[in-house]
């Protein structure tokens, strides 16, 4: 799903333009998906359902651009993008909640922008 995605959006004709606006300035993220959970405790584990949309660095990109380039299956993906939204939408950038991993799963949809 999230292959096909970024094959939809990054046409041959305008990739490589794209491809290093994204990887300079990050790319915003639009998502509705379930998002779980592992913190210390107290914390809540439950996975839950989020509609989120942030910006994600340009490192992010790169990753996974990588990843598509490499032929990587979904689950790599969602590693990439669990880590990256955990990072910015629920540890604040590493204001907060240091020690909470974020796992993406059971995406209803998801959708790219340049920043």
């Amino acid at each position: 799903m999230i292959d096909t995605r970024l094959r939809a959006r990054w046409q041959p004709l305008v990739r490589a333009r794209r491809r290093a606006a994204a990887e300079r300035q990050g790319l915003v993220v639009h998502t509705r998906a379930r998002f779980g959970f592992s913190a210390g405790a107290g914390g809540s584990d439950d996975p839950r359902h989020r509609l989120l949309t942030a910006l994600v660095p340009g490192e992010v990109a790169r990753e996974l651009f990588s990843a598509w380039e490499a032929g990587a299956p979904d689950r790599q993906y969602l590693m990439i993008l669990g880590r990256a939204l955990g990072h910015v939408c629920f540890r604040a950038a590493g204001r907060r909640a240091d020690t909470l991993q974020v796992s993406l799963r059971e995406v209803d949809f998801i959708e790219f922008g340049l920043a």
